[in-house]
């Protein structure tokens, strides 16, 4: 079973690269698995990509923005989960 906690939200989507940017109240790294739920929005993903300035970054602190690849549409005001599997 999965779990999961609120991190952050969508405040911007590039529709020809497929890249969000995301306003973070939690932290976030490359390879966390992530879930975008919305309105119009679900989905999971494993973090690949990120970028804050385009420069890659493999860690983002709390309060920041940064812009992730998504494997799928998201839009502004989506959440975004981190994925805890329960044990």
């Amino acid at each position: 079973m999965t779990n999961g906690e609120r991190i952050g939200e969508v405040i911007h989507y590039y529709g020809k690269i497929n890249v969000a940017v995301l306003r973070l109240s939690r932290g976030l790294k490359i390879g966390d698995s992530v879930h975008f739920h919305g309105q119009h929005t679900d989905f999971q993903q494993e973090i690949t990509s990120m970028e804050i300035e385009h420069q890659a970054v493999s860690e983002v602190k709390a309060r920041k923005e940064v812009a992730v690849k998504v494997d799928q549409r998201v839009r502004r005001g989506d959440k975004i989960l981190r994925i805890t599997e329960e044990t």
